[in-house]
């Protein structure tokens, strides 16, 4: 009998989670029950992804040891990420304005949801300039920045270190050493975590069916659709031809990572397939150093999915209120949300603080976010897909930029033939 594969797992455990929290909606014992499953696993995933970047990343730059190269791949990134959101947003934006999700919504049938714990993160959150960002990136305390799982401080560090034991030559090779089995133990113990991906899934997605149900797409079901319609074209449309451009098949990247997009849709977190990412977009072709540095990056630079429905939620809400926005509220709308959803991805709930951030200054209420906030579970798990594709492009791409795309002779044997 054939062994099922880890993507059919998961799915046959998405599936399950649907059905179990469809036949219990509403009973708070499925939440009880099933959550624990859910968190053990996202607390499993979080537990290995600090140690993972830092040894990934210090091997990769220990092994260019080039800081002009590295600081090239770096302002090119960066570029990269810039125009691709920026993209993102728009192609939101012009969504909103043909399909009109919020025009003539009864927002006395739509339950309203509390976002008061939105409300405190946000004002607990220092929105930061672009300059305050770039400033946060050099962290004071490394120790403090891994504990806290900051990102960019953490990638930072890793480069600093990879370049220090590559200037220390011979005597760094024991320290380099360390972090090439460092990251060794780290994929194997990725690798026993998976295992246990079906069961975190079929518990995450339970509990999300048995709170809201299906029913409370119905509502806001042209929202829903709005949202998923636009995030599909940006993904196959968009990103496809990006990928083209740089001699690339999107649909190949969707074979290659079924397993990860299936669970960054279920668990509607990143962060839990952020290893596997950098494993196999390496295995596809690109090299360490930039499959490493590019993917953690992007988490909090190229967040394509979230970027887009944080620009599809502002209009939407501003329809449901009757609020015409005019052609250049809506370019300040782009230009706000190119700074303010930057530098604080790590923070619960990001694109409700974004967009808590960002509505005030477009004029549009606040309040309209309680009317989304219960189908928010479902809409972030599509936006976590898009980001997820988004970032393993952005390191291909890159890496074609560079000249150092390497697909395996397999691979190029059947392209070639």
């Amino acid at each position: 009998m054939k062994k099922i594969s880890l993507a059919w797992q998961i799915f046959i455990g998405l599936v399950l989670g649907i059905i179990v929290g469809a036949i219990f909606y509403g009973n708070p014992d499925v939440s009880t029950y099933l959550q624990p499953l859910g968190d053990v696993f996202l607390r499993l995933i979080k537990m290995i992804v600090v140690p993972i970047i830092i040894a990934s990343i210090v091997m990769a730059v220990a092994g260019v040891g080039d800081l002009k190269s590295l600081g090239k791949i770096g302002g090119k990134t960066l570029i990269y990420f810039e125009i691709v959101t920026t993209i993102a947003i728009i192609v939101g934006l012009l969504s909103a304005n043909i399909f009109q999700p919020g025009a003539g919504v009864d927002m006395g049938s739509i339950e309203k949801t509390d976002i008061s714990s939105y409300v405190e993160t946000a004002d607990n959150t220092e929105t930061k300039s672009l300059v305050d960002t770039l400033v946060h990136i050099v962290p004071s305390n490394p120790i403090k920045a891994m504990a806290d799982g900051d990102m960019l401080a953490i990638i930072f560090f890793s480069l600093m270190l990879g370049l220090g034991i590559a200037a220390a030559g011979e005597k760094g090779k024991p320290v380099l050493g360390f972090f090439q089995g460092l990251a060794e133990a780290m994929f194997a113990i990725t690798n026993m975590i998976m295992k246990f991906a079906p069961i975190g899934v079929f518990g995450l997605i339970g509990v999300t069916i048995s709170k809201f149900g299906l029913e409370s797409l119905i509502p806001l079901g042209k929202l829903a659709i709005t949202v998923y319609g636009t995030m599909i074209f940006f993904v196959v449309v968009v990103l496809g031809l990006i990928a083209k451009l740089v001699g690339f098949n999107i649909f190949k990247l969707f074979i290659v990572l079924k397993e990860e997009l299936i669970l960054a849709f279920s668990t509607a977190s990143s962060e839990a397939v952020l290893p596997k990412l950098m494993e196999k977009t390496e295995k596809l072709g690109c090299p360490k150093h930039i499959s490493t540095f590019v993917i953690p990056t992007g988490y909090s630079f190229n967040l394509d999915g979230s970027t887009l429905y944080q620009a599809l939620a502002a209009i939407f809400i501003a329809q449901m209120y009757g609020i015409d926005l005019t052609i250049g509220a809506q370019i300040s709308l782009i230009l706000v949300l190119m700074v303010t959803s930057k530098g604080i991805a790590g923070v619960p709930g990001v694109s409700f603080v974004v967009l808590l951030a960002t509505l005030g200054s477009a004029g549009i209420p606040v309040e309209g976010l309680a009317f989304i906030a219960g189908i928010d579970r479902i809409l972030d798990m599509g936006r976590t897909v898009v980001n997820v594709v988004g970032n393993s492009l952005a390191a291909i791409v890159i890496s074609k930029w560079e000249g150092q795309f390497n697909p395996p002779v397999e691979a190029a044997e059947v392209k070639s033939a």
